[in-house]
């Protein structure tokens, strides 16, 4: 299993910290199984301060860090679906620029995918204030494939920064799309539509930043219509009926009030 091959995906655009650019890539390589592909897509252009860290692991590791670069920020959704794209192994792990993987993360996962017969593989998250030393919160997924399922009707059932999946799964069902907030549920959502086979890990294998800083990208008047038309699109896949439609466009309009989602 240590000969496996595997990718890591990752986008970066110009609102994120260098520093925490910089812990998100160490935890990366600080693995007891190191990727042989790291995909970095730079979404636009970049402070000079994020190309400084870029460069630092670019000379660093020159044979596993592959950097695609934007000349304008196209969106998470496009940016994951191209990278995805030139990720060269089946098996590819996501991770977000602000979070840090536990050292066994891709060790542990791998073991799942060697075991099981899954396309995707998550696990819980700890949720730490913006600079990682306190914990606010636990984020844990079910574990099960049908109780993942059975959650998608109501709201995400995987942590998109504790994903790994198999690549040709993810082609299959029509890669990342371009909707905001909700690409990687989206994601799940049409991959579930086509049989794939889901598990969790109930360990947190990822630390999260979720202070402040998330609370205010992520909330607020700005999140309804993504919320309206998201749901919608789940309707229309007759993935939930109306009376589910309702309940979730109320549910998750009331969490926006208070500056929160899920």
């Amino acid at each position: 299993m240590n000969k496996l091959k595997f990718s890591v995906l990752m986008s970066v655009y110009f609102k994120e910290k260098p520093a925490y650019l910089d812990l998100a890539l160490k935890s990366v390589f600080n693995q007891t199984i190191i990727p042989n592909e790291v995909v970095l897509v730079e979404d636009g252009k970049l402070t000079k301060e994020l190309d400084t860290i870029i460069s630092k692991y670019k000379d660093k590791y020159p044979n596993i860090l592959k950097v695609i670069k934007y000349e304008k920020n196209r969106g998470l959704g496009i940016a994951l679906h191209d990278g995805l794209l030139k990720c060269s192994n089946d098996i590819v792990f996501r991770m977000d620029t602000d979070d840090i993987c536990s050292t066994n993360r891709f060790e542990k996962q791998l073991d799942v995918f060697k075991n099981n017969n899954v396309d995707v593989v998550g696990s819980n998250i700890c949720e730490y204030d913006d600079e990682m030393k306190n914990i606010t919160g636990m984020r844990i997924v079910p574990e099960k494939d049908e109780d993942i399922k059975k959650l998608a009707k109501k709201r995400n059932p995987m942590n998109h920064m504790t994903i790994a999946y198999k690549k040709q799964s993810v082609i299959k069902a029509g890669n990342y799309m371009d909707m905001a907030y909700f690409e990687d549920y989206y994601l799940w959502i049409r991959m579930i539509k086509n049989n794939c086979v889901f598990y969790n890990v109930q360990d947190s294998l990822v630390n999260v930043r979720g202070g402040k800083e998330m609370i205010k990208r992520r909330g607020g008047i700005k999140y309804i219509k993504p919320i309206l038309n998201f749901e919608k699109t789940l309707l229309d896949l007759k993935l939930i009926n109306i009376s589910e439609y309702l309940k979730n466009v109320i549910g998750r309009e009331i969490i926006v009030t208070i500056g929160v989602c899920t």
